[in-house]
């Protein structure tokens, strides 16, 4: 009978979010995963049998935080347009809010392994897919509704404000204010 384990792999998984999107894969070592986890290295090694399928789940928990935020928002009260206005704002303030300037994990994932990593890009583009997804859904809401123009291809506005919340990550990585992606929330929403 093996010894019963004396960590939690869920909060582990959560741990590893942070310390994957704080140091980014190549620089994230096993030590400092056994470290900022709090767990011996047989542990680590025992319950996700390498740093990269730890990695995998942490990208997964992120992405699936990500978008069920984005949905909570996207499905809420109010008229459409507020709503899309609300998650775009919501991203800014926690891009912004972030004293480290993180980013998004997905989307730093993607510039550093989308090319030689098919695991992590497949993980990320259906991040991106299911994002896409949701704003699709508010945007033909919003055609119903007579909120937005009916004759606009939801899904290339929906594509667009993929876009403009991935670029806003990347932007908000060196700003000093909010003022240029607040200027993207409002150009976007104006296309509307």
């Amino acid at each position: 009978m093996g010894r019963p384990k004396q960590f939690e792999p869920d909060a582990a998984i959560d741990k590893a979010v942070d310390v994957f999107w704080r140091k980014g894969y190549a620089l994230t070592t096993p030590q400092d995963l056994v470290h900022e986890l709090g767990i011996g290295k047989g542990s680590l090694y025992n319950t996700f049998t390498s740093k990269h399928a730890l990695f995998e789940q942490a990208l997964r928990r992120y992405g699936e935080n990500r978008v069920a935020g984005l949905v909570e928002v996207l499905e809420g009260p109010g008229s459409v347009r507020a709503r899309l206005r609300t998650a775009l704002e919501r991203l800014v303030d926690a891009y912004l809010a972030d004293p480290r300037r993180r980013g998004c994990l997905a989307v730093n994932t993607a510039a550093e392994l989308a090319g030689v990593d098919d695991i992590a890009a497949k993980i990320v583009r259906g991040v991106f897919d299911r994002m896409e997804s949701a704003f699709q859904a508010a945007i033909e809401e919003g055609q119903r509704g007579g909120e937005i123009d009916a004759d606009r291809d939801s899904r290339e506005v929906a594509s667009l404000l993929l876009n403009a919340s991935i670029g806003m990550s990347v932007v908000a990585k060196t700003a000093d204010s909010p003022d240029r992606l607040r200027r993207v929330v409002d150009a976007v929403l104006t296309t509307l």
